[in-house]
C-alpha cells in the first residue's frame, strides 16, 4: 500500500499535472483585473473628482459639510474653510470635510423647471 502512495505522487515532467501551476494563477489575475475595473478604478476617479472640488471651494459657494450642515463660504485658506451656517454664525472646517457643493445642485434645479416651463 504504500508503493501505491509513493508511485502517485511522482509526476514525469512532461507529464500534464506540471503546467497546473501556472494554469491556477490564471483565475487569480482575471480576479484582480475584474476588481480593478470595478472597485478600484471608480473609486480613484471618485476621490479624484472630490479633491478638485475641494481645491475649487471659493469664497461665495454654497456648500454641504461632511456632518450635512448646508452653508455658505466666507473665507478660505490652505487647509480651512470658514462657513457661515445662519445670521453671524460662522464655523471654520477643515477642507476635507466639506462633501459637496451646493450652488451646482441648485443651478441644475433651476434649469429643469425652466425648461418645464418653456414646454
Amino acid at each position: 500500500m504504500v508503493n501505491v502512495a509513493y508511485a502517485m505522487g511522482q509526476l514525469g515532467a512532461g507529464s500534464p499535472g506540471s503546467a497546473g501551476g501556472l494554469a491556477s494563477f490564471i483565475p487569480l489575475v482575471l480576479m484582480f483585473v475584474i476588481f480593478y475595473f470595478l472597485l478600484i478604478r471608480p473609486q480613484q476617479k471618485k476621490t479624484k473628482e472630490h479633491r478638485e472640488m475641494i481645491a475649487g471651494v471659493k469664497k461665495g459657494d454654497r456648500i454641504i459639510t461632511s456632518g450635512g450642515i448646508h452653508g455658505q463660504v466666507t473665507a478660505v485658506d490652505d487647509t480651512t474653510v470658514t462657513v457661515e451656517i445662519s445670521d453671524k454664525v460662522r464655523v471654520k472646517l477643515n477642507r476635507a470635510n466639506v462633501a459637496g457643493m451646493v450652488q451646482a445642485q441648485t443651478q441644475q434645479a433651476k434649469k429643469t423647471v425652466e425648461l418645464e416651463k418653456s414646454k
